[in-house]
């Protein structure tokens, strides 16, 4: 209900995968690049430590522009049909499921920003 009316970025990864962990500092600029447009990044953590385990590893590798989101047990990763991580879902202003990819993308990339801002503008 927070994110009613934004496009959305979600993206199902772990710390522990590394496809995941070489995509993060992308997402993190994508968030920043798309938070003007009322788009929200969302990283989805499978991680089963907790919000402990995903802060530190935020406070680490210097990741400040994305929120510690959880799915330890894959619940959402299910109900959105991830095969594997990463995964990322987008998802329209209405919340239709209208695009995806499974592997890692360089998310920043010029290209790639203006793909998500086309495809999710109001």
């Amino acid at each position: 209900a927070e994110f009613r009316g934004h496009g959305m970025v979600i993206n199902f990864w772990a710390t522990w995968c590394a496809p995941c962990v070489s995509e993060m500092p992308a997402l993190a600029a994508l968030s920043a690049a798309l938070a003007p447009d009322n788009i929200a990044v969302l990283p989805l953590s499978s991680d089963r430590g907790g919000a402990a385990v995903v802060q530190k590893w935020f406070q680490d590798k210097g990741v400040t522009a994305l929120p510690v989101l959880l799915d330890p047990k894959g619940a959402m990763g299910r109900a959105w049909g991830v095969r594997g991580l990463p995964t990322t879902v987008i998802i329209d202003r209405q919340g239709r499921d209208i695009a995806r990819l499974e592997g890692p993308a360089e998310w920043s990339a010029p290209g790639s920003i203006a793909l998500l801002r086309s495809l999710l503008a109001a």
